[in-house]
């Protein structure tokens, strides 16, 4: 069935740049001129000045502006974004609260690739990110050696917070240019280096970053196994190659919610939330003193939206959104694989980590229940003995995995 002519859509999400009704395109300034609402921020009316539609500023909350919109079916609506409405903007929020079938998209040149144009970046090659709305920690994942970052800013002060962010990790000498009003008539560039930042900014910006790593620089790789010691933790975390095997079996995806079970320093909620673009985690744990450094490790470590939950299994997993993952590190009982299993969603994954012959006997008597995969994992490290060098053997762990068919 070819979809309906776009004679029958009444909203329009158009992206509007710093050049106003200039920019666009003749069908698109007509469909603005000829609206009866116009709907957007005060930067967006301003652009497009003259027009006899009704002038509504954003409803808050979202849902709010979902229900302003319905209200106005049938007639001529026009939304106003910020370039393109459907690259980390409103037009695609709005594309997945309404039937996307009643709508007209007029994207405008984005923020990215007027940045990418201005700094001569194959856009290709660049990770393009936003923290506009959101906790300015998450891009701490993206910084890597020669890497190239494009970032919606919050405001003014998004800049020297990324400044300190690339600074505190060695990569003080990283390339910063701020670029405000793009493709106005006032438009600003300012450059600098992160460890000597000083601008002060218009708030509405975009920002470019050249990554470039001292020799000292944390290495922060985006494949699980960070370094042990990069996390705070009383001890009792799951260890680097360990918890390596461990996101491998579990398989983190975009947008996958995982459910983190005696989550302690957030080790492997937070490296499964590094791994995938927008993956979640829920990390249920009882100790308030390892929730704080769980919480500390997350904003250190670029994911600030670790949600931890104070509680003990199985209560605490009954009214959680349905996981795509589960990792069992603590709390294991039989009654709680029975209630993670049951909300496991389909083809889903669980790991379950086991140190004690008691937990181990339960693994595997769930293993000839279930199936799965079930391994022992064992690690010796290098450490001095006396003026000498041996193997110091950690606790074997065993490992029970499967994917819910």
């Amino acid at each position: 069935m070819s979809e309906a002519p776009n004679s029958t859509k009444w909203l329009h999400i158009i992206g509007i740049g710093e050049d106003g009704m200039d920019g666009l395109s003749p069908a698109t300034r007509s469909v603005v001129e000829a609206a009866e609402i116009i709907i957007g921020g005060d930067r967006h009316h301003q652009l497009a000045p003259n027009v006899t539609a009704n002038r509504i500023a954003w409803p808050s909350p979202f849902d709010a502006l979902i229900e302003k919109l319905n209200e106005f079916k049938g007639k001529r609506v026009v939304v106003l974004a910020t370039g393109d409405p459907l690259w980390f903007s409103v037009g695609a929020r709005i594309g997945r609260a309404m039937d996307p079938k009643q709508i007209v998209y007029h994207p405008q040149l984005s923020a990215f690739q007027l940045t990418a144009a201005r700094m001569g970046w194959s856009l290709a090659d660049v990770e393009t990110l936003t923290v506009h709305g959101r906790p300015a920690h998450q891009m701490v994942a993206f910084i890597q050696p020669d890497q190239k970052l494009i970032i919606l800013t919050t405001g003014a002060e998004t800049p020297a917070q990324i400044a300190k962010f690339l600074t505190e990790r060695g990569f003080g000498q990283s390339e910063m240019t701020v670029l405000a009003s793009m493709g106005g008539k006032k438009e600003q560039r300012f450059e600098g280096l992160a460890d000597s930042w000083s601008h002060d900014v218009p708030a509405f910006n975009t920002l470019a970053v050249h990554c470039k790593a001292a020799p000292d620089a944390a290495l922060l790789p985006r494949v699980p196994g960070l370094a042990d010691d990069l996390f705070q933790s009383d001890g009792t975390m799951t260890k680097q190659e360990v918890r390596a095997a461990t996101l491998a079996k579990l398989m983190p995806m975009r947008g996958a919610l995982l459910w983190d079970i005696g989550t302690g320093s957030g080790s492997v909620a937070i490296e499964w939330m590094r791994a995938a673009r927008y993956a979640r985690a829920i990390g249920i744990e009882p100790r308030p003193a390892r929730r704080a450094m769980a919480a500390e490790n997350a904003l250190a470590l670029g994911a600030p939206k670790l949600q931890l939950i104070d509680g003990e299994v199985p209560a605490a997993l009954h009214g959680l959104d349905a996981p795509d993952a589960i990792f069992i590190g603590g709390g294991l009982s039989a009654e709680t694989f029975d209630i993670t299993w049951k909300n496991l969603r389909p083809l889903g994954r669980l790991v379950a980590n086991a140190v004690t012959l008691e937990s181990e006997s339960l693994l595997i008597s769930l293993h000839k229940k279930h199936g799965g995969q079930l391994v022992k994992i064992g690690v010796e490290r290098a450490e001095p003995v006396g003026r000498l060098t041996g193997w110091r053997p950690s606790m074997t762990v065993t490992q029970w995995s499967l994917v819910k068919r």
